[in-house]
């Protein structure tokens, strides 16, 4: 029924009838040479598939094959959940086992080769939103203000510091803050800026934020035309954002701060400390660009947080229990 391929990476032994185990052959071959899947990759999706094979074997009582799959229910699928979450998994587990299994299933009905529908009734594990990482805001200062001492040339050290300050003044995204062209440089009191889904917003530029915007572009050796781009790189080109991020290593090192202290953390300070300072959260939500608030709401979790850690180094009583 099936052409005999090899296996591009050791997988484990499925407990399949003949029919089910030659379509994850082929399966597996598909992920190796169409999707050029990483071997480490193919042997994660066969454990986790093997997990599953394992499961309905004791779940129909007997090796499970094509027409076992077509078969199966949504009841089916949870059960299976059930059991790996009583084995002690983690949602980001079984939210991976459930993207394999939805994988495998999709290969199988493009073929013609089993055609159950069952997932399609079946959502994945919602896995919690991690919280956003801010610096503290001295940290936050310090990393705008040494970033003008890690690059080689004045001119760059001028850029760099432009461009974090940029960042946390105004809570840009990376992306638009080197997406910026030389007409739209922040010079006077707001900035324009187009974000995610081109939603255009409006942001005030704090006076720092334009002097040193004005500094860098005073000592920038290219001439930039308005379409030209904002921040440059050492030729002149567009400035890569994996430099950026090399900087901002460099500036971790010097300053001795964790691995949370990247660019996108400078953003995540903008909306911290703007809200521990009073900030209304609608206001935030448009001076970042959520389109959802509940996606600004995050930073009340963080600043409930800082307020907790505060109170249990600080209040006479929270001292005297431990």
């Amino acid at each position: 029924m099936f052409p005999v391929l090899p296996h591009p990476v050791p997988l484990p032994r499925f407990a399949a009838a003949d029919d089910l185990s030659a379509a994850i052959g082929l399966w597996s071959a598909w992920l190796a040479g169409e999707r050029r899947a990483s071997a480490h990759t193919i042997a994660g999706y066969g454990r986790d598939l093997a997990a599953f094979l394992d499961f309905l074997i004791e779940h129909v009582g007997a090796p499970p094959g094509l027409a076992t799959l077509d078969g199966l229910r949504p009841a089916d699928f949870r059960a299976f959940l059930a059991r790996r979450a009583g084995d002690g998994l983690e949602r980001s587990s079984l939210a991976r086992s459930m993207s394999v299994l939805r994988n495998f299933v999709r290969f199988l009905q493009r073929r013609g080769l089993a055609g159950t529908a069952a997932l399609a009734a079946l959502r994945s594990p919602k896995l919690p939103q991690p919280l956003p990482k801010p610096l503290s805001v001295g940290d936050a200062i310090a990393a705008v203000e040494t970033a003008g001492e890690v690059a080689r040339e004045g001119w760059q050290q001028k850029r760099d510091t432009a461009l974090l300050a940029l960042i946390y003044g105004c809570g840009l995204r990376l992306s638009e803050a080197l997406g910026l062209h030389r007409a739209e440089a922040p010079l006077g009191d707001a900035l324009t800026v187009v974000g995610k889904g081109n939603k255009t917003r409006q942001l005030p530029v704090l006076p720092a934020v334009r002097e040193a915007t004005a500094d860098y572009l005073a000592a920038c050796p290219y001439r930039l035309d308005a379409d030209d781009p904002l921040f440059v790189g050492a030729r002149g080109g567009p400035l890569h954002p994996r430099l950026v991020q090399r900087q901002m290593a460099a500036v971790r090192d010097r300053l001795g701060l964790p691995a949370i202290a990247t660019p996108h953390a400078l953003r995540h300070s903008f909306a911290t400390h703007l809200l521990g300072a009073g900030g209304d959260l609608r206001a935030i939500q448009e001076l970042l660009g959520h389109a959802s608030l509940s996606t600004t709401q995050r930073y009340t979790s963080v600043e409930t947080e800082r307020l907790l850690s505060v109170y249990q180094d600080a209040h006479p009583r929270a001292r005297i229990s431990r």
